[in-house]
């Protein structure tokens, strides 16, 4: 069984409300043995963190505010955020970036609640969560502007040379399921081969990015199939098999390897498998 971390699961979404107790015993089943939960919104970040505190050393969150949202932006957005940065268990600040792909926020307001969430980051100390879609040129502008920057590029989908950018800065790459669809995971397969090893991290993003390879039943991953493919961390490690398939890797050093970027990067503390 591989020790793994999901660094971004949406276990706050209304898709787990049902059997979120279950989905966290899945995942620990098949060897997720921490999982980061990612705050997309105030609402989502303050019951990441709600999450965090009830399952102490299995369970962290991010806060922070999705590109998506950045129309909501305010003062008083920022000033929560920075209360929810202290609370323990509470490991990045994010979700955050640009994303000029379905532009729910206007750029404008993207780049502003970006700022803001890249200045309580280093206040705080603490790594980001960053999320770029359509957006790398000045999202790098932005980075670059910034530096030092520290923290992961969450569900990276970009080829080599966008890979090397990011790594240049300093940041991680997470890599999720859009490694198993072989619609549009080409350039990501590809640089999921460059990729220094303790830079990689892993994630589902479940409830999205479902593995579109994925086989059943699933021997010894502890997961049963779910209905209108919603992803679950149970799902992470048919991940990592196929990123250690693709770097020639065996799947017990790449996950032990991701784990440990992993805790360095959020300060994670080792698992507690009772959490």
């Amino acid at each position: 069984m591989l020790d793994l971390i999901d660094i971004g699961v949406n276990l706050a979404k209304g898709r787990f409300e049902a059997d979120r107790d279950q989905v966290i015993t899945r995942a620990r089943a098949a060897g997720v043995r921490q999982m980061i939960v990612t705050g997309t919104d105030l609402e989502a970040s303050g019951a990441a963190a709600e999450l965090a505190s009830a399952h102490s050393g299995g369970l962290f969150a991010t806060a922070g505010v999705h590109p998506h949202h950045a129309k909501d932006w305010s003062a008083e957005t920022a000033q929560a955020i920075r209360a929810l940065a202290v609370r323990r268990g509470v490991v990045a600040i994010g979700e955050c970036g640009l994303d000029f792909d379905r532009n729910y926020s206007s750029p404008a307001d993207q780049e502003g609640a970006f700022a803001a969430q890249l200045q309580i980051a280093s206040e705080s100390g603490l790594p980001l969560f960053l999320h770029e879609r359509e957006a790398h040129a000045r999202m790098l502008e932005v980075l670059d502007a910034a530096a030092p920057v520290r923290g992961v590029l969450h569900c990276f989908t970009g080829g080599p040379a966008e890979a090397q950018a990011y790594l240049k800065r300093g940041l991680h790459l997470g890599v999720t399921g859009w490694l198993c669809d072989e619609r549009r995971g080409d350039a990501l397969r590809e640089a999921v081969k460059i990729i220094p090893g303790d830079r990689l991290l892993l994630e589902t993003d479940a409830p999205f990015l479902y593995p579109r390879d994925l086989p059943w039943p699933l021997d010894g991953e502890g997961a049963k199939k779910p209905s209108r493919n919603r992803n679950e961390p149970a799902f992470l490690p048919h991940v990592a098999k196929a990123a250690s398939a693709l770097r020639g890797e065996a799947p017990g050093a790449l996950a032990a390897q991701s784990s440990a970027a992993a805790r360095a990067l959020f300060g994670l503390p080792e698992p507690d498998f009772r959490a």
